[in-house]
């Protein structure tokens, strides 16, 4: 349903050259070039930064990509609903979402969420939280589940639970039971994301208005990684939130420090602003946030009382 020129050109777009373009869609470098500048006369304006090794949107052509895009997707949706895709038959949710969201809740939402409807399919793309804003902004992703440490611009957040920042233990760790400070956790081998992520911005920032430093003996950007070394090493520690490990509480103790400035985050579940939504889609959010509401209820004492 795309015009060849605007085929073509997202094509260059993606690919970056004229030549991968080329092989990409099998048709030769010169009709490619023809339709790219025909394209071009129609816009009134360059759309590539042109180079000896590639070609490269600029301004306006990252404008026109974006309206592209857009347009595409509501296009794809507009055929859904056609379809006949309202009544939840057989749909794709696309999801995007930071790594700690990805460990245990959404699969375990997704598995759920299955078993009352088993023709939606998933697509999870998991990425770090500013590239997540991106593809939630872009729409070129249904739903993105992510800590935020302030309101996201040009989304639609259509729920949010506070997300502090969390100690999390074997359930026999000497810290279990005892009040805990930030200066008792160098006593014991801590394990923590990489700086990137929101929950280490926010507990460098801590360590660091306390002056306290705390050497991690490992750190990754993977949590289940920081998982298995928690449950495989003696008196490990690692930060999480509760959500983290929203339906593994009966394996580990979770902990707070008491200290504000880990409790700043939100879990935010986003959708693009203005975009309808798909009968599938809608059903799926509400039976997440009734999910997350109902399992934060349960989990919430078990720290809060900590």
């Amino acid at each position: 349903m795309l015009s060849t020129e605007i085929r073509y050109f997202l094509a260059v777009a993606s690919t970056g050259s004229l030549s991968a373009a080329s092989q990409q869609l099998y048709v030769a470098v010169s009709a490619i070039s023809r339709q790219i500048q025909r394209l071009e006369q129609q816009v009134g304006a360059p759309l590539f930064e042109r180079h000896p090794r590639g070609m490269i949107l600029n301004e306006a052509g990252e404008i026109f990509a974006h309206h592209v895009r857009r347009n595409m997707l509501e296009m794809e949706l507009a055929v859904a609903e056609i379809k006949g895709l309202n009544a939840v038959r057989r749909a794709l949710i696309r999801i995007a979402c930071t790594d700690g969201m990805a460990f245990d809740l959404l699969p375990t939402l997704m598995a759920r969420f299955r078993l009352q409807n088993p023709a939606v399919t998933f697509s999870l793309q998991i990425a770090s939280s500013s590239t997540v804003a991106g593809l939630i902004r872009e729409g070129e992703c249904d739903v993105a589940f992510q800590f935020s440490l302030q309101p996201e611009r040009a989304v639609d957040v259509v729920a949010s639970w506070p997300a502090p920042v969390l100690l999390a233990m074997q359930q026999q760790h000497p810290l279990a039971g005892a009040a805990i400070g930030l200066a008792d956790l160098s006593h014991y081998p801590v394990a923590l994301p990489q700086q990137g992520s929101t929950v280490r911005q926010l507990f460098d920032l801590t360590c660091h208005m306390n002056g306290i430093f705390i050497e991690p003996v490992l750190t990754c950007d993977s949590f289940a990684t920081l998982w298995h070394f928690l449950l495989n090493t003696p008196g490990a520690l690692t930060l999480c939130s509760q959500f983290t490990v929203l339906y593994q509480t009966d394996r580990l103790a979770l902990k707070s420090i008491g200290i504000n400035q880990l409790s700043q985050r939100t879990l935010q579940v986003q959708t693009p602003t203005g975009r309808r939504r798909s009968a599938a889609l809608a059903l799926w959010i509400d039976f997440v946030c009734e999910e997350i509401t109902r399992q934060n209820q349960r989990v919430q004492p078990m720290w809060q009382d900590a």
